[in-house]
């Protein structure tokens, strides 16, 4: 998931974790700890989904397997 978060960063244009942190109003440790593959609440993937104006089925629907 860290690695889908990541991607989501970079192609928004932020280069580093530090300004889309402050940007998103996330703390900048944290939000590093969501790009190297920590657990993250449901609560704060909402907050950096909201920011990305992208839904759940959105974000699991790329860059994940499908369960069969």
């Amino acid at each position: 998931m860290g690695n889908r978060i990541r991607a989501l960063r970079l192609k928004a244009g932020y280069t580093s974790q530090e300004a889309f942190a402050y940007e998103a109003n996330i703390p900048r440790a944290q939000y590093g700890r969501y790009e190297s593959g920590t657990n993250i609440t449901f609560l704060s993937l909402n907050k950096i989904l909201k920011f990305h104006k992208l839904s759940l089925e959105a974000f699991f629907s790329e860059g994940f397997e499908k369960l069969k």
